[in-house]
């Protein structure tokens, strides 16, 4: 079956290269539910200028901005009737999930989709890149990036990481069906239009969750910066040399940047404006502690600060960076405390109250190099006094309980606190726990309780037996549940596909050997931990989802012997958010985990079949049932 289709044009182009995108002005326009689409005639593909710089990076909104009512974080698009488009918000990126409208099968001279966008307050559309592309006539794989309406996308869903994503207004979606003939022309339906804001806190005014990059391992980095991964040029070659080392690598600042994301540039941020705020007390637990930019502002901050920092294992080697931050910041008029609670001072919390400035950050983000830099990780920033209450309690009950978990535990700090969210179910729980307060049960309870479907990404579980484990086992195990998961490491009993049932557990991996075509070797960042989350999403797509993250490994020793910091989120905004980067995490090491059990020479997008044998592209979306619960679960309308 064929779809009559708009006019045509060439599958194998002349080179294409990528096209510089500059700043635009200020939207005033909030997001909206729905957006309508005027049908486009297709328009001749230009010839693209190759970026020679990097595009200008956006101002950073204000770290205490006003709060105001939150964007939409899912919206459907409108337009053809072939397919259906949904957009949900990430953090600094979107995911778009489209479907075959009516749960329907493609014609198979379907050959993908062309994605498009158009920054706020912008008026020209631009094509997401793909590094895949067709064939070219003498059956080499095209070694350059091509535009997706030439290289369409062969997948229901892709995730967008925006120049700008912090541009205030709406980002504008162009999603257009492509289609090929047997002569291998290329032509187009009907596009699906949809718009949606990025640029915001995830609760403007109250909460913003945000991520490091994480991805070092990546064609991206490789592009820009190198394939050793920056070790010795752009981070420290060892731990121990962080304090002292200084970048050499002339694209060093854009490479930290990208590689930091959205967590580093708002724990900066909050630490420069309470340097700014003279009025500013602020508390700081520390764990990995060898990133000079953070102790450098901390200094500044003299007796300003109180701050405790793990004193467990190699951390307490007099010649630690760990130690040497801590001499620093003594010599500057700071009160220091080394300890280590149970087992290890694990926290990374940062309070900060003052005239102009009240916040608290928690979550997995150690103040280090490979914290910022290299792992996956995220942070949860929150404004106001009632949050820097929370923490300060809890900063002065670990203060006052040095290595003492008996100490801690019956203290309020230890139990559930509301994080005072206007119309948002959110708490936060700090370890150590005692039997009467304790979470691991209530969390693996909540998981097993899974009714649609479980995302994770838990840092260590391959060494963490005892109740987590098991429930994710149960849940993986049930083939009407859908299962995306990671760790830092293969987890024996989650690393099997069976027939019907979810995908192995997905775990770091980079490409080194037997490297198919485009692609090129990967950077590893250097030795030591890469996944490093610890998040678990459960029912996202329900108004019972419930989200777990913070530095909480969800073993025993951190729920009863360890400083931690853990957060519940009851809110489907949230677990959208962390929804995403787990499917981000899962998408990227699927593939090089895949590539590294089963090599192969070359990959290219698919041409339509030509014998009764052959199957279309998307043949296993709606064959395999993992595959076509992904396309399913995504693309559903949940206000429908």
């Amino acid at each position: 079956m064929a779809v009559k289709t708009k006019p045509a044009t060439k599958a194998t182009p002349k080179k294409a290269t990528k096209k510089t995108t500059t700043r635009k002005a200020p939207h005033k326009n909030g997001a909206s539910q729905k957006t309508t689409s005027k049908k486009l005639a297709p328009k001749k593909i230009a010839r693209k200028k190759k970026a020679t710089t990097t595009p200008p990076k956006p101002p950073k909104p204000p770290t205490t901005p006003k709060a105001t009512t939150p964007p939409p974080f899912e919206v459907m698009g409108t337009g053809s009737s072939l397919f259906t488009l949904k957009i949900y918000r990430g953090e600094q990126m979107a995911l778009l999930a489209m479907n075959w409208a009516n749960n329907q099968q493609p014609p198979d001279n379907f050959v993908g989709f062309a994605i498009e966008y158009k920054e706020p307050n912008g008026t020209q559309f631009f094509a997401v890149k793909n590094r895949l592309s067709f064939l070219q006539n003498d059956g080499n794989v095209n070694p350059n990036i091509l535009s997706s309406r030439l290289s369409p996308i062969q997948k229901f869903r892709w995730t967008h990481f925006p120049f700008h994503p912090d541009l205030p207004g709406e980002y504008t979606y162009r999603v257009t069906p492509v289609f090929m003939d047997s002569s291998g022309v290329l032509s187009y339906g009907d596009h699906q239009q949809a718009s949606i804001q990025l640029g915001s806190d995830t609760y403007p005014g109250a909460m913003n969750i945000a991520f490091t990059r994480g991805f070092v391992a990546s064609q991206k980095f490789v592009d820009d910066f190198g394939a050793n991964g920056g070790v010795g040029t752009i981070i420290p070659q060892k731990a121990d040399d962080g304090l002292t080392f200084k970048p050499t690598d002339p694209k060093a600042a854009t490479a930290m940047d990208w590689m930091g994301f959205e967590a580093r540039a708002v724990i900066i941020d909050a630490l420069n404006q309470a340097v700014a705020d003279t009025t500013a007390q602020v508390r700081v637990t520390a764990y990995d502690f060898n990133e000079p930019e953070v102790v450098n502002k901390l200094v500044q901050l003299g007796n300003r600060l109180q701050i405790i920092i793990d004193d467990s294992g190699t951390h307490g080697r007099t010649n630690s960076p760990e130690s040497t931050a801590a001499g620093m910041l003594t010599a500057s008029g700071a009160k220091v405390q080394r300890q280590h609670m149970g087992a290890l001072q694990h926290n990374k919390t940062i309070a900060i109250n003052g005239n102009n400035i009240r916040l608290a950050v928690g979550g997995s983000t150690n103040f280090s190099w490979r914290g910022f830099f290299v792992q996956n990780n995220n942070t949860v920033l929150l404004y106001g006094p009632q949050v820097a209450n929370i923490w300060f309690d809890q900063f002065q009950n670990l203060w006052d309980n040095p290595n003492n978990p008996s100490g801690f535990q019956p203290t309020d700090s230890a139990r559930w606190n509301d994080l005072g969210i206007p119309g948002v179910n959110a708490q936060v729980s700090f370890s150590p726990h005692n039997a009467g307060n304790a979470r691991l049960a209530t969390i693996a309870s909540d998981i097993a309780a899974t009714t649609s479907s479980l995302f994770y990404s838990l840092a260590f579980l391959y060494e963490t037996p005892g109740s987590i484990l098991n429930a994710i086992t149960t849940v993986t195990n049930n083939d009407s549940l859908f299962v995306y998961g990671l760790s830092d490491k293969t987890v024996g009993g989650l690393d099997i596909q069976r027939p019907d049932g979810n995908p192995p557990i997905a775990f770091p991996a980079n490409l080194l050997n037997n490297i198919p075509e485009p692609f090129k070797a990967e950077a590893t960042g250097g030795s030591g931990t890469r996944m490093h989350h610890k998040f678990v999403v459960i029912d996202f797509d329900k108004p019972t989802t419930k989200v777990y993250t913070g530095s909480h490994n969800f073993s025993s020793s951190a729920d009863t012997k360890n400083g931690e910091n853990l957060f519940l989120f009851r809110d489907r905004r949230i677990a959208v958010s962390y929804m995403i980067e787990a499917v981000v995490m899962f998408d990227h090491y699927e593939f090089r985990d895949a590539i590294a059990k089963s090599p192969t020479q070359k990959l290219f997008l698919k041409k339509p079949p030509t014998q009764q044998s052959d199957k279309p592209w998307w043949d296993k979306d709606y064959t395999d049932p993992a595959k076509a619960r992904d396309r399913q679960l995504f693309s559903k309308d949940f206000n429908s």
